[in-house]
């Protein structure tokens, strides 16, 4: 009986060191891999304007390190690789934009995982031309009546469905062949300017007060192309008419997103800081369920 229990005891024994050594010598789990990220757009995408630049891009493109992509890049372990590029156009996606910059789409292929970009308010020249011959109007008057409303009439919104609209849903249409696997994130613009016009604002953006709804209109009528383009390629679109609320141009520093025309603190005026573009980022990842 003693050696029949000696020799269960060693057999256990043996099991148990086997177990052991199983379990010891089995492979960990690997860590799953970085998200591959590439960011396109213009802009307000590369934080035009926001120190540091980055001395991967071209100086024509005044990227930032503190642009949302990067913000992402940073929150999430994802390995970035961004393209995005101030003035750029949805025509820049398929053409190289400046001698050396290749195009964006060049940057996008099957192993893909994530895209963000913002993209239009270039294209028609929708936003300079809104900014500077408003503003030129409103300092024509002094501040006051809709000089530039009377002036273009719809031709900012019109020009947004018939050229806009299409471009902007082509090229997401383009992103996603390129990137078949990817989830892609479709920005809106936050508000650059109030909903109407607000004492001490014209010092700094200089949009006669009754302008400056027709101003906000014609934002409107941009991000409501941008997000039905979205909606009908299968992008998601990250919606800024709540959030950013409140922090446009005409706000304080620290409370503002976008700087002002005058007086800012970006080298590119009306593009968000840097505080615009980590609330854009927080946004996006909300927006995927990143959080």
């Amino acid at each position: 009986m003693a050696i029949r229990a000696f020799s269960g005891r060693l057999t256990a024994l043996a099991a148990t060191t086997g177990a052991a050594l199983v379990t010891l010598t089995a492979p960990a789990h690997a860590a799953p891999e970085p998200l591959s990220y590439v960011a396109l757009g213009d802009s307000y995408s590369a934080a035009s304007g926001v120190l540091p630049l980055d001395p991967k891009a071209s100086p024509l493109c005044a990227r930032s390190t503190a642009n949302y992509p990067h913000v992402i890049a940073k929150r999430t372990g994802a390995t970035l690789k961004d393209v995005t590029c101030g003035a750029a156009q949805t025509k820049d996606f398929a053409g190289s934009q400046y001698p050396g910059v290749a195009p964006q789409l060049d940057a996008l292929g099957q192993d893909t995982d994530l895209v963000t970009l913002t993209i239009g308010g270039n294209d028609n020249s929708t936003f300079i031309n809104t900014i500077l011959s408003c503003a030129t109007a409103g300092l024509a008057s002094a501040g006051q009546g809709h000089p530039c409303k009377s002036l273009h009439g719809d031709k900012f919104s019109n020009d947004i469905d018939t050229k806009t609209y299409p471009a902007v849903k082509s090229a997401l249409q383009a992103v996603k062949n390129k990137a078949p696997n990817a989830k892609v994130a479709v920005l809106g613009y936050p508000w650059i300017m109030p909903a109407t016009a607000q004492k001490g604002c014209f010092v700094k953006m200089p949009i006669a007060s009754g302008d400056v709804p027709y101003v906000r209109d014609i934002q409107t009528h941009l991000n409501g192309a941008v997000q039905r383009a979205a909606s009908e390629t299968g992008a998601t679109y990250v919606d800024f008419s709540q959030s950013s609320e409140g922090h446009d141009a005409c706000k304080p520093i620290g409370t503002r997103w976008v700087e002002p025309a005058l007086f800012g603190t970006n080298f590119v005026p009306v593009h968000p800081n840097a505080l615009g573009e980590s609330a854009m980022a927080d946004a996006t990842m909300g927006a995927l369920g990143m959080h």
